[in-house]
């Protein structure tokens, strides 16, 4: 069974509620709430099909969490070309 260790972090199912609610960005925030979902008995599976991940990637985010901690699921943009607006807000 899937587990999430938040005591390992000295946290809380509902500290992960909170980051979850206040993260800044929409792919964190969506990875905290797996992490919360499954806390509270949901399955990789039932959490993929409703966010349209596969639940393998869950699982994953669980895993590197378990292992890491909450830093570790923050998105972080890794590249390819900034978005449109960013762009035009740059040019003199």
């Amino acid at each position: 069974m899937l587990r999430v260790d938040w005591e390992r972090w000295h946290q809380t199912v509902h500290m992960l509620r909170e980051q979850a609610l206040k993260a800044g960005h929409a792919r964190t925030r969506e990875r905290f709430m797996a992490l919360y979902e499954i806390c509270r008995g949901k399955s990789a599976t039932q959490i993929g099909l409703a966010t349209k991940r596969n639940p393998q990637t869950v699982m994953e985010w669980v895993h590197r969490y378990n292992e890491v901690g909450l830093q570790s699921l923050v998105y972080q943009r890794t590249g390819g070309r900034s978005p449109l607006f960013l762009q035009q807000l740059s040019r003199p």
